[in-house]
């Protein structure tokens, strides 16, 4: 039977878990089996430089930690090898970092399920978030369409203004 000491420790990490669980917007949880060192070293660079929190968790831990922040539907997920990736305010980095690692690795590293808030979201959707534009492109993105419609404008009154001049002229 366990110590009192450890039954503390693992207490105290399925709380601090469950606080990283409720403060993020969004994760994906990954099955790792099989990675080489040299990919995992180069994929946790990745992710911390994306400021995505990334570690490996035991499936009981993660699943009372799940409960506790009120995550529903990843039960069925947390079964052999299990690692998490967290952002807090990003819901696209993880997903998009991750799938790429799972589309170069094979069949050594798969995206088990993710979630969004307090849902969980099928590895066709995190394909999904993956495959959106950074929060940049979309930005300039918006920001071509807002200007378009006055740079239109601007160019019809110009033409109009060389005809009217063109008009006086004659």
């Amino acid at each position: 039977m366990a110590s009192e000491k450890i039954l503390q420790q693992k207490q105290e990490f399925v709380d601090e878990l469950a606080k990283k669980l409720e403060n993020a917007a969004g994760g994906v949880i990954v099955d790792y089996k099989g990675i080489s060192v040299a990919d995992d070293t180069k994929l946790r660079k990745e992710l911390r430089e994306a400021g995505v929190d990334y570690f490996v968790v035991k499936n009981t831990l993660l699943k009372r930690a799940a409960d506790k922040a009120g995550l529903t539907g990843i039960d069925e997920h947390l079964e052999g090898t299990t690692a998490i990736a967290l952002h807090e305010s990003d819901i696209i980095s993880a997903p998009k970092i991750l799938f790429k690692q799972s589309e170069a690795s094979g069949d050594c590293f798969n995206i088990k399920v993710g979630f969004i808030g307090k849902e969980a979201i099928s590895v066709a959707e995190v394909e999904e978030y993956a495959k959106l534009p950074s929060k940049e492109v979309l930005i300039s993105k918006l920001l071509f369409m807002l200007q378009s419609p006055m740079q239109r404008l601007a160019i019809a009154a110009s033409e109009i203004a060389k005809k009217k001049e063109s008009e006086d002229a004659a």
